[in-house]
């Protein structure tokens, strides 16, 4: 698009010229952890502030590129684009219809839709659906003549949240939740959300500087998420985000703003962080992810038992050792589950004296099987209720 293009300069006038609201979606109790990390951020931003389901704040697209990028905690990143009153089809229509969405979007496929209503006389989520994508392809052919069909616009998502008969309309800036890093291209039988694994770290203070060992490491989570943290990568550096398809896309600046992001990276030749688990090919993939994307110098994975784990023979400073172990839902039985869980607690205190903790578990008897435990901290997993445990071992 030529920078003279009248679309062009409406984009720069409207979207990049403006500060705009931002939604930074987060899973329940992260909240507090999403706006400590998006106030550490070089932002200009505005009014940050937790609100109903993560944070929200103002700025301007920089900003919005930014915490995508940086953010471990965040689920996705929204930016409020359009707000109005309706309390009928008719007006519905009317404001769906005179919103720019030409700005906003590209011509090609309809965006994904997601509506949630409460308290409003309009709350049939299909009927509304209907009136945004009509809404959009008549402003396509009124204002783009239709428009040559561009596949940056496959994969935009727009959210319409109706509350007492007021409704905002918000465009995903982020695309795939966050929790997907780009590192794994698959995940073990009971994976560990990403942003979890973040919330742990952060939890338990750990700065990348001191020894991880993460003995039942499945797909491997913990260790990378640390390894990410040790480095200095950016959560986002290794995948793409919905707003790189905006017709407001910077490229030059997103470019120069992941170069700064990564100018402060560290080196840390030398393993600081050790994954074992006793399945051969959860241990095969894990080494072919470190290996992909340069975490084997800090990352060491072994094929063990952790039961046979002597934290002696890695490292001879203690620091963090990180347990997520089966629940007894999808693998093995409840019965199971607290089995291992005791016999964890015990081989714990036996061998792991005066390391830091991070255990999750809905059992939250354990924290009286673990002295030493400072802080319990609730989350739901898949549906789970579970219980982050974080102390040091005594």
């Amino acid at each position: 698009m030529s920078s003279s293009d009248p679309l062009a300069k409406r984009i720069r006038r409207h979207v990049v010229g403006r500060p705009h609201v931002f939604f930074v979606a987060s899973a329940p109790g992260l909240e507090s952890l999403c706006l400590r990390e998006l106030s550490s951020l070089p932002l200009a931003r505005q009014e940050e502030a937790v609100v109903s389901g993560g944070v929200e704040f103002k700025g301007r697209l920089p900003d919005c590129y930014l915490a995508n990028l940086q953010l471990r905690t965040a689920n996705r990143v929204l930016m409020r684009i359009h707000g109005f009153k309706a309390t009928n089809f008719n007006q519905l229509e009317k404001k769906l219809f005179d919103f720019p969405w030409e700005l906003f979007l590209r011509s090609g496929p309809m965006p994904r839709i997601r509506i949630s209503t409460k308290h409003c006389r309009l709350h049939h989520s299909g009927a509304i659906a209907q009136r945004l994508r009509a809404s959009i392809a008549g402003r396509r052919l009124q204002v783009q003549g239709g428009g040559q069909a561009d596949d940056r616009t496959a994969g935009q998502q727009l959210f319409i949240r109706g509350i007492d008969d007021h409704f905002t309309v918000s465009i995903d800036s982020s695309g795939e939740n966050l929790y997907k890093r780009g590192l794994k291209k698959q995940s073990g039988r009971a994976p560990l959300r990403e942003t979890m694994a973040a919330a742990a770290l952060m939890f338990a203070d750990y700065d990348g500087g001191e020894p991880l060992i993460d003995p039942l490491c499945g797909s491997g989570t913990f260790a990378l998420e640390a390894a990410m943290m040790a480095q200095g990568i950016p959560p986002g550096w290794f995948r793409n985000f919905a707003f790189m398809g905006w017709p407001a896309f910077q490229p030059r600046r997103w470019e120069y703003l992941k170069r700064r992001s990564a100018a402060p990276t560290p080196s840390r030749k030398r393993p600081l962080i050790f994954a074992s688990d006793k399945e051969p090919a959860a241990c095969r993939v894990l080494e072919k992810c470190t290996r992909q994307f340069g975490l084997a110098e800090i990352i060491n994975v072994a094929c063990k038992d952790f039961f046979d784990l002597d934290p002696r023979h890695l490292t001879d400073t203690p620091g963090l050792v990180s347990i997520n172990p089966p629940y007894g839902r999808r693998m093995g039985s409840r019965r199971e589950s607290r089995e291992l869980s005791d016999a964890i607690c015990a081989r714990l205190r036996k061998m792991f004296g005066g390391w830091k903790l991070v255990f999750f578990t809905p059992n939250l008897q354990l924290a009286q099987k673990l002295p030493g435990i400072a802080g319990i901290y609730p989350f739901w997993h898949g549906g789970l209720k579970l219980n982050l445990l974080v102390g040091r071992i005594r």
